[in-house]
């Protein structure tokens, strides 16, 4: 998948979108209006960005344009988490996700996934996780 960088406002956007196949601003604004205020403005702003970053396509239905998802959600989830953990030493990538598993709900299913990746790591594992912040490791001082 090509780089997409989207914004938090965008993601909003994405999210109704990927949820709704297709939707029409008027339908984004509804949704958000009474979260975030936004007028319908805003709404065809962050729409029109979203098709020429190619997340999304649009086509005219009578008077209506209708937005249609062109990346995958789930992709670009992945892609979004791989950036972030990109740049971030990778000796806090570890508590990070632990942050992360004890912040966000998570279903039993979630949880035995996690085990089962976990346990299938824990084989290969190194004792340490080396820095990735400076290009000569030994004047790192990020344990």
């Amino acid at each position: 998948m090509e780089q997409l960088v989207i914004s938090p406002a965008e993601w909003r956007v994405m999210r109704i979108a990927w949820s709704k196949k297709a939707v029409t601003s008027k339908e984004v604004e509804a949704l958000l209006a009474p979260a975030t205020g936004w007028k319908v403005a805003t709404v065809k702003t962050l729409l029109r960005r979203l098709v020429q970053k190619g997340a999304l396509a649009t086509e005219r239905q009578g008077r209506a344009f209708v937005y249609r998802p062109q990346v995958g959600e789930q992709e670009t989830i992945n892609q979004a988490v791989e950036d972030l953990f990109a740049s971030i030493c990778q000796m806090r990538a570890g508590a990070a996700l632990v942050d992360v598993v004890d912040q966000i709900p998570l279903s039993k299913q979630d949880i035995a996934s996690l085990q089962a990746a976990l346990n299938r790591r824990a084989a290969t594992a190194p004792e340490r996780v080396t820095c990735n912040c400076l290009p000569d490791e030994t004047d790192c001082d990020c344990d």
